[in-house]
């Protein structure tokens, strides 16, 4: 646990140095409890960054995670301002990121580290970096026990997409931007996934700046 919270403090650490500070990181191990725990305490701290990386290389799976895309998906609705002090930085809703994004995927994004990235397309929030995912949304729950205590798994349900065609199963998530992770770099501190990821984001933030939000003149009334 101790490697794997000094690897993704190494990433952040590593997109804060090739982005300036512009850019946050965030890493989702699974899509269960961990997941979700992290993805709200790093998201959190990092909600003012101009641009974010959602780190699914890795992810383990667990629930379908529909409502990891809702909170990412969140758009600012307003700000508020309070008297003797310039725009505060509480939004409503708390939690909302307005700016670009990427998702970093690769062969071992499984099961819901599958739903995932594929949720992240479906929802229009950015390119997805890496290589294609692991490919497996069939499920087993529901099964009834035996009388011995044994049990036998058979799959119950198997993903499909919205136009009723199977998909995901055996064939993954591929990406936009096709990135390997060769190892003779990985083990040289390079990642390259993670620099083009920055790559990326910093073109979309140099074609779209991010729109500085000012508090008007005060009513009289306030």
């Amino acid at each position: 646990q101790l490697r794997y919270f000094n690897w993704v403090e190494g990433r952040r650490a590593m997109v804060d140095k090739l982005s300036a500070g512009r850019i946050g990181y965030v890493h989702l191990p699974n899509t269960a409890g961990a997941g979700n725990r992290e993805l709200y305490k790093q998201l959190l701290p990092q909600i003012n960054k101009d641009a974010l990386i959602i780190d699914d290389r890795y992810n383990g799976g667990g629930f379908i995670p529909d409502r990891m895309i809702e909170l990412l998906s969140r758009k600012t609705l307003n700000y508020w301002k309070r008297r003797g002090l310039d725009l505060d930085s509480n939004a409503t809703p708390l939690i909302a990121h307005d700016g670009p994004k990427v998702m970093l995927t690769n062969g071992q994004s499984s099961s819901g580290g599958d739903a995932l990235p594929y949720y992240f397309r479906k929802a229009g929030l950015g390119k997805i970096i890496g290589t294609r995912t692991w490919g497996g949304l069939i499920g087993i729950s529901g099964n009834p026990g035996l009388a011995d205590g044994g049990s036998i798994l058979a799959s119950t349900f198997r993903f499909m997409d919205t136009d009723g065609n199977w998909a995901v199963e055996n064939e993954g998530v591929s990406p936009d931007i096709e990135v390997i992770d060769r190892p003779e770099l990985i083990a040289a501190g390079q990642d390259p996934s993670i620099e083009r990821a920055v790559e990326e984001l910093l073109k979309d933030l140099k074609a779209n700046p991010r729109k500085s939000i000012k508090s008007p003149p005060p009513p009289s009334e306030f």
